[in-house]
């Protein structure tokens, strides 16, 4: 469907048809040669384990780093965690002192330090993101009994624990 503009106008223009006058309009007038479609990766957790966060000097971080599906509603959480933590371990390279031919190894080892202390979390919540998504939309009946029955309490301790993480100061 991402190489077929007018069906994927058509779908939307399908899914809108209970929205307001003015956002269908939106939709109709947009012309089909605006319309970019992109297909979402999903990023298994285990390729953050052994793949490479940085190389050399440049790193990934937000949802190039951790892509994962809304069902926790961390990812922006977790991209303002990565600034926070890359500013850490940046400033740590760059205010030790060393001469100036130094410098890219010094920011190259702060990326790799970066990468170190992102790559769990970033692990963590990807899959329980993923979890809670296959939980939440899974209609088979014992997986329904059990998630509106035992799982509820459970499940909401878990995300208020996995939102409370304190990565630290700058």
């Amino acid at each position: 469907m991402e190489d077929k503009p007018l069906k994927l106008k058509q779908l939307v223009t399908s899914k809108l048809k209970d929205t307001s006058d003015e956002m269908k309009s939106v939709i109709e007038k947009t012309l089909l040669d605006d319309i970019i479609s992109s297909p979402l990766r999903y990023r298994k957790p285990w390729e953050l384990l052994w793949g490479n966060i940085s190389k050399g000097n440049v790193c990934v971080a937000g949802d190039a780093l951790h892509p994962m599906t809304p069902d926790i509603g961390q990812g922006g959480c977790l991209a303002m965690e990565d600034g926070v933590v890359l500013a850490r371990c940046l400033g740590e390279a760059l205010l030790k002192p060393g001469v100036e031919d130094e410098e890219y190894e010094r920011i190259e080892m702060g990326l790799k330090k970066y990468g170190q202390e992102r790559k769990w979390r970033s692990f963590d919540l990807i899959t329980t993101a993923f979890m809670v998504g296959f939980i939440q939309q899974n209609d088979g009946k014992v997986m329904s009994y059990l998630r509106d029955n035992f799982m509820l309490r459970f499940l909401s301790g878990l995300l208020l624990r996995k939102a409370g993480f304190d990565c630290g100061k700058l």
